[in-house]
């Protein structure tokens, strides 16, 4: 089969013929894979940054996103046949842990993730455990379907709190956090706020339904937050863009006791913060990683399946698997939102 394989490292992938994964255990699932999606993870593997030096290990195949096929299952598979539409939570967990027995497999001690720990989707085929699968309706475009687990994201982090009639700021409008725009309008925010610098971004997050875009880099994003809340300050920050000085300046912004969820991911381990700011304005912090398994997928499948919310405008290119050295080109450039590659009819 072909697969796009990290077969060294070093930067990019390579388009291989590799062996056909199999079922080996009785609780496997193998996947005809329709739509696989780029994510920032396969972009810091494609760089091959420091953390994917550190963290992979070649030759893998990557990817962690998508939507496929039934084809075949295990012996103790009960909930999917052939034939049946899925897309995966990339968490695969262990399901003896302590968070796995108590509501947070998300979180799994002993977690493996997709194309990170193990073989990705970046592939014709693929082989997962039933648990991780989402069966899902059928009427969900595909294109839709394969960006279920970011979508997924966005989700988890706008609803650890109330967002009705609340101002909401969201610091970075890549593709999660412009999911994160339209996840706030269908969970009754007041008005929506976005900070970001990039000019296609800005558009993007206009498009899909911000009440106000500042360029932080232009403005002062606290003074244009208390103008346009008449000096309330945002009831609520989504920190999506993994950039200290968002982090910190959304802080500032933010309204005594209100809410703080942290989805970005720093690049260094060790970040200035604003420490007394958030105890002084008696803030709740909430930091969110992944997708809560399975209440999101739930929420994420009733709003695209009645159309409570519209990511069109955020799934920008849809190009074949062949052409993914310009699908990352177009990711590392920020000239778009989601990228899907067409795998397979």
């Amino acid at each position: 089969m072909k697969a796009l394989l990290k077969k060294e490292p070093g930067k990019g992938f390579t388009l291989e013929n590799v062996e056909e994964p199999v079922i080996k255990n009785s609780d496997d699932v193998k996947i005809k894979i329709l739509r696989t999606s780029i994510c920032g993870t396969d972009v810091h593997i494609y760089e091959w940054n420091k953390w994917a030096e550190e963290r992979i290990k070649t030759p893998q195949i990557g990817g962690h996103e998508f939507v496929g096929e039934v084809i075949e299952v295990g012996d103790n598979v009960k909930g999917l046949l052939p034939g049946d539409i899925v897309a995966s939570e990339t968490h695969i967990p262990c399901k003896v842990c302590y968070q796995c027995k108590t509501g947070n497999m998300h979180v799994c001690k002993d977690m493996q993730i997709l194309g990170v720990d193990r073989d990705g989707v970046f592939a014709e085929y693929a082989v997962v455990p039933e648990i991780v699968l989402w069966k899902l309706d059928e009427s969900i475009p595909l294109k839709y379907a394969s960006v279920m687990e970011p979508l997924g994201n966005a989700i988890h982090t706008a609803t650890a709190t109330d967002l009705r009639a609340k101002h909401v700021l969201i610091t970075g409008a890549g593709p999660i956090g412009a999911m994160a725009i339209q996840v706030a309008k269908a969970s009754g925010a007041a008005t929506i706020i976005v900070s970001e610098v990039s000019e296609y971004r800005i558009n993007m997050a206009k498009e899909v339904g911000a009440d106000l875009v500042i360029n932080p880099s232009k403005e002062n994003l606290y003074e244009k937050v208390m103008e346009f809340t008449g000096n309330h300050g945002a009831d609520v920050l989504l920190e999506m863009s993994g950039n200290v000085t968002a982090l910190n300046d959304g802080i500032k912004s933010v309204r005594n006791a209100g809410f703080v969820s942290i989805l970005g991911v720093y690049n260094e381990e060790k970040i200035p913060f604003v420490m007394n700011t958030a105890v002084f304005k008696n803030l709740t912090i909430q930091a969110i990683t992944g997708r809560k398994m399975f209440e999101t997928w739930h929420i994420a499948t009733q709003w695209l399946k009645y159309n409570r919310i519209n990511i069109d405008k955020i799934v920008t290119h849809e190009i074949k698997m062949e052409d993914f050295e310009k699908g990352f080109e177009l990711m590392m450039s920020g000239k778009s939102g989601k990228i899907v590659m067409k795998v397979s009819e």
